[in-house]
């Protein structure tokens, strides 16, 4: 049960990462080099607190490295469809996409790769989940864009995947705190790389104000620490047990936390965040 309150806390934190990354979208725009800024302002943060969670301690093995290179480059590629799908169509969609390819791709791969039992309670979860997120599409929605939000399918998924062969392949590799801050580390040394070259050329976008920079800062702190938890939680749960509990777990902290906002959620957001509890408890109590 400990590491299920540890899956629980990152789910909070992804539920404020997703919430800071859209208010940074409408402050500074969608094109790659907001992308980028993006991913280098959280990055440098994100690096600040995972040393020191790690006790400002460096590990390396080649491994480590290579799977850090692949997650920041699908990570860049996550960030740039997220901003470009966000700026097509609206969040309830965006938010279908994105939470769908990151529980079906993670758990499609423990019970398909890694051979992670098929139970009754992992189905019915993912069947509730899956209709909890269809209940959220609102009529009129801009179908345009496709590829930007398969794009979000894919690569969210894709971020549980790489997380899931770092895990569990034989290799010499590092801690999780270690592997957070290999990626954290890339992530910083390519974004500043990438933002140098397209400095040289003349751009349209503004330089990002002190409340933008606290934003996406705010974004990049939540969220390593949200992927360090998880990656701590997967040598010890099922990924087709970990990932729909992420997945169901954001929608209702986000669909709750519309509650303290300006726009209420409606009754078909209740209904799906009633249907995505449902879900999560049978696989909580359900051991078959």
């Amino acid at each position: 049960m400990v590491y299920h309150a540890i899956i629980i806390i990152s789910v909070l934190l992804f539920g404020a990462s997703f919430y800071f990354k859209d208010i940074y979208r409408q402050m500074r725009g969608n094109s790659f080099k907001i992308s980028i800024e993006f991913s280098f302002i959280g990055s440098i943060v994100g690096l600040i607190a995972l040393l020191i969670i790690n006790g400002i301690k460096f590990e390396y093995t080649l491994f480590s490295l290579i799977m850090a290179l692949i997650s920041t480059i699908n990570g860049f590629a996550f960030t740039y469809f997220s901003f470009k799908a966000l700026g097509r169509i609206n969040l309830s969609l965006y938010s279908i996409f994105s939470m769908l390819g990151g529980m079906m791709l993670p758990f499609l791969q423990g019970i398909i790769f890694f051979g992670e039992s098929i139970t009754f309670a992992k189905i019915i979860c993912v069947l509730l989940i899956t209709l909890a997120l269809l209940l959220t599409k609102e009529k009129g929605q801009n179908k345009k864009g496709s590829i930007y939000y398969t794009g979000v399918f894919v690569l969210n998924g894709m971020s549980g995947v790489l997380s899931k062969i770092f895990v569990s392949a034989p290799f010499e590799k590092v801690s999780s705190a270690g592997y957070s801050i290999l990626t954290a580390l890339c992530s910083l040394i390519l974004s500043l790389i990438i933002l140098l070259i397209i400095s040289r050329k003349k751009t349209d976008d503004e330089k990002p104000k002190p409340v933008s920079v606290i934003v996406g800062a705010m974004s990049g702190l939540v969220n390593r620490i949200g992927n360090f938890l998880l990656i701590i939680a997967l040598n010890h749960v099922d990924s087709s047990v970990q990932y729909p509990m992420v997945t169901g777990g954001v929608m209702i902290v986000s669909t709750l936390a519309c509650f303290f906002g300006e726009r209420k959620p409606s009754k078909k957001e209740v209904a799906s965040v009633i249907i995505s509890f449902i879900g999560l408890l049978i696989l909580f109590l359900v051991r078959t």
